[in-house]
């Protein structure tokens, strides 16, 4: 899998699991203390997550980041 595609299967791995916990996107980046622009562009597959942002999202979330990833397919 290229990088490209890893970033956007990670931010639709992401995007499912806020709209499953009833957040709006504005809403939980608020929650987890992110601008909602930089958050947005993690949903849409273009911002590179590092591993603390990773962990931040993944915490406001309520799963582990490994989680995230093997869900993502990474």
């Amino acid at each position: 899998m290229d990088e490209d595609a890893l970033k956007l299967k990670i931010g639709a791995t992401i995007r499912a699991r806020r709209v499953e916990l009833g957040y709006s996107q504005d809403t939980f980046a608020d929650v987890i203390d992110m601008h909602r622009a930089y958050y947005g562009g993690i949903e849409r597959g273009v911002r590179n997550l590092t591993i603390p942002t990773l962990w931040r999202v993944a915490r406001g979330l309520k799963v582990k980041p490994s989680e995230l990833l093997r869900q993502a397919g990474a």
